[in-house]
């Protein structure tokens, strides 16, 4: 009997390794701790919704508009964001896939960002500014998870419906806007640094 792979999830995952990414991501991680020191409606906002952490999600959201850092990060992601949407087959005839959205996140020991996806959005992704050792990844959960309803366990080593993609200083992690996912909590007694994306083509 033959069987086939039906429906792939890309996700991409790379690493900014140009000329100065370093000093840039420098200037990135400096101004992700100048935010959160500046925006006191963020770390309200964080205090209901982000427990022992930070995040610009509900106050700050377009960075790449305010800062001439994060416009050469996003400068520097278009490309690759660009080449996902090849890979995934988009027809932008006419169109312009752009950055939409951008916010920092600082996740402190314990933190943790539940399951979730970006609506409204085409692609998403995330950038790591720091990752100390033990920094949580993102995990990805197939998207097949909710219909399996009467499925019968899986045998020991069989393909898990979740998987964890690392997080590392200068990653680049991008993926379809619908695909649910997660952090789990941060064991490192460091702070986690990222800086997340939408883009979208309407």
């Amino acid at each position: 009997m033959a069987t086939q792979v039906l429906f792939p999830t890309l996700v991409y995952s790379g690493r900014l390794r140009g000329r100065g990414w370093q000093a840039l991501n420098s200037r990135l991680l400096r101004e992700c701790r100048q935010l959160r020191a500046d925006d006191a409606a963020g770390r309200r906002w964080s205090a209901r919704n982000y427990i022992g952490g930070y995040t610009s999600y509900g106050s700050v959201n377009r960075m790449h508009r305010l800062s001439p850092t994060f416009a050469s990060l996003a400068r520097a992601l278009d490309g690759r964001v660009g080449r996902f949407a090849r890979t995934l087959a988009f027809d932008l005839t006419g169109r312009a896939l752009a950055m939409t959205d951008c916010w920092v996140n600082i996740m402190g020991r314990g933190a943790v960002h539940g399951a979730h996806l970006h609506p409204l959005s085409t692609i998403s992704g995330t950038y790591y500014v720091a990752t100390p050792p033990r920094s949580a990844g993102l995990k990805f959960e197939d998207p097949r998870l909710e219909r399996y309803m009467a499925a019968p366990p899986r045998l020991a080593g069989a393909r898990s419906p979740w998987v964890l993609v690392a997080a590392r200083t200068g990653g680049v992690v991008l993926f379809e806007s619908w695909l649910r996912h997660e952090v789990p909590a941060n064991e490192s007694a460091a702070e986690r640094v990222s800086i997340s994306f939408n883009y979208s083509w309407f």
